[in-house]
């Protein structure tokens, strides 16, 4: 079990804390309106209405026993740099911070946090891979160039081996996992034959990525 700080509950703070919570974490919530404090409290161990930017009032919740940060704060800029800062300072292992846009996030990133995402961004690269294809399930943006995308195995693939695809000489793209109904094939081997149903894990760049759509 991880002790976490998540700082700022908004959509993404709250839907943060209450899953961690539910995954078996110690969870503490911080925020400065008193009925967000109010109505989370019931899904969290510890919630402490607090201003991010009262750096005095922050030290004093013990920072340096945490084991992640979440800085959620997106729309005060100003709140979520203070906050990274004061938890990097405070020597909190891990800092993950929500940027509103690139600028904030290069921000972020010289100051010290971690991981740097980008909620809306991301949202937007799901709706836009899942328009283009609709077999796509999901996108994971692995770096600024680089992501995972979960795909329901296409007509093409179904009955053919990784090798018969031979996904990473064409298109630059690596299988890193298969799921099944019932297993996980974690880097599956070259005579690994795909079935239907069966959800194959790539990891690509964004650009080779695109030919996916070209595969449908």
């Amino acid at each position: 079990m991880k002790q976490i700080i998540v700082i700022g509950c908004g959509r993404f703070g709250s839907s943060a804390a209450k899953t961690l919570t539910k995954l078996g974490h110690d969870i503490m919530v911080v925020d400065q309106n008193a009925d967000i404090i109010k109505d989370i409290s019931e899904y969290v161990a510890h919630a402490v209405q607090m201003d991010a930017i009262d750096e005095a009032s922050f030290r004093t919740l013990g920072l340096r026993n945490f084991d992640v940060a979440i800085v959620a704060i997106g729309s005060d800029v100003q709140a979520s740099i203070m906050a990274t800062l004061i938890a990097k300072e405070a020597g909190v292992p891990i800092v993950i911070a929500k940027a509103a846009n690139e600028t904030h996030g290069r921000v972020l990133s010289k100051i010290g946090a971690d991981k740097i995402i980008y909620p809306e961004r991301d949202m937007g690269m799901r709706v836009a891979y899942g328009l283009v294809t609709p077999n796509i399930l999901d996108v994971i943006e692995f770096s600024p160039d680089y992501s995972i995308i979960e795909i329901l195995a296409l007509e093409e693939w179904k009955g053919k081996t990784l090798s018969d695809l031979n996904l990473s000489r064409q298109h630059g793209m690596t299988v890193i996992a298969i799921k099944t109904d019932d297993n996980i094939n974690i880097v599956p081997p070259f005579d690994t034959v795909i079935n239907e149903d069966d959800v194959v894990v790539i990891l690509g760049s964004n650009k080779n990525l695109k030919v996916i759509a070209d595969l449908k």
